[in-house]
């Protein structure tokens, strides 16, 4: 990066010194599916204080995100997690026959915890964390113009010929011919049972594992852009960075890039970082999230959310934009 074209220092960010309570709660999407999550909340409102709403990675638990979520609260944020329908907080008693696709993960699931923003922190700016596919879904909702800052991490929809070539063929295998062969006999994706991540809706896995490069061919996308004759990414129109790690298979330059070229309406940087960068031998597609990180990668989303842009000391490069 050119050092003299970086802006300002972002304010300074604060430790965590002591536990953090957040409160679980239950919402209503508007098809009324009932979502679990949990927010943290400071004690007096103040409108000049963001809340984050922090999007999951497929099939991953909004609790694997929690001690981010201590971080950003004592960094003055107000945050809420959360999960997706058929997962953890939001998992009916069976997921068979529980008719659920990434789709309806952004255009019904996130939809409503924006709702439930305004509704809960009425004035406040609303920004978006969103890991994996959770960076896809911030564009599915319809209410995306919401959103002031997004800050994404190795987000993409998994197309197959993006995946890291030492790794492809094995990743195809697996989430491209078992996974929905599996779905198939099961009627959903036991994936707990299988130790590859938590049980998911069949429909999910239909989106998945369809080897298609554009969103709007995986079967969930064909019927929003059948319905509205396109795809609501353009909503967006927030300032956005997406964050990659080179030793991602999922989050290669072209995966990301692919994202991103959905992201129409909005100013994006997409930022590739190298274990080496922050004196690791690797992060890969989950660690990012973990509080090991929490000196070296999480004040990059920090400075993000608090200012829109990047502070003159991030680690890695910006990569071109086409």
């Amino acid at each position: 990066m050119n050092l003299q074209d970086m802006p300002s220092p972002a304010p300074a960010q604060a430790e965590l010194t002591s536990p953090v309570t957040s409160a679980p709660f239950k919402e209503t999407a508007c098809d009324d599916f009932t979502l679990g999550g949990f927010t943290w909340r400071h004690a007096f409102q103040d409108t000049a204080r963001t809340v984050v709403i922090i999007n999951a990675a497929t099939s991953v638990r909004c609790r694997h995100y929690s001690r981010f979520a201590d971080y950003l609260f004592a960094n003055g944020f107000d945050v809420i997690t959360y999960d997706y329908r058929g997962i953890g907080e939001s998992r009916p008693a069976s997921l068979k026959g529980l008719d659920a696709s990434w789709s309806d993960w952004g255009a019904l699931d996130f939809e409503a915890m924006l709702k439930r923003a305004q509704r809960e922190f009425p004035g406040q700016p609303i920004d978006v964390v969103g890991h994996s596919f959770g960076g896809c879904a911030a564009g599915l909702g319809a209410s995306g113009h919401l959103i002031r800052h997004l800050v994404t991490v190795g987000a993409q929809f998994a197309y197959w010929r993006d995946y890291a070539p030492a790794h492809r063929w094995r990743m195809f295998g697996k989430w491209h011919l078992v996974m929905p062969l599996v779905t198939m006999i099961c009627g959903y994706f036991p994936g707990k049972r299988l130790g590859w991540l938590e049980d998911t809706p069949a429909g999910v896995v239909r989106d998945w594992s369809t080897p298609t490069a554009r969103y709007e061919q995986r079967p969930s996308g064909r019927v929003i852009h059948a319905k509205h004759g396109r795809l609501p990414f353009a909503n967006v129109t927030a300032k956005t960075l997406a964050i990659s790690l080179s030793d991602d298979p999922y989050g290669t330059i072209a995966a990301i890039e692919r994202l991103l070229g959905y992201f129409t309406g909005a100013t994006t940087t997409h930022l590739r970082i190298t274990p080496q960068d922050i004196g690791e031998q690797e992060v890969g597609h989950f660690a990012f999230f973990r509080s090991a990180y929490q000196a070296t990668l999480w004040p990059i989303a920090l400075s993000w959310l608090q200012t829109g842009e990047l502070a003159p000391d991030t680690p890695g490069r910006q990569v071109p934009r086409s």
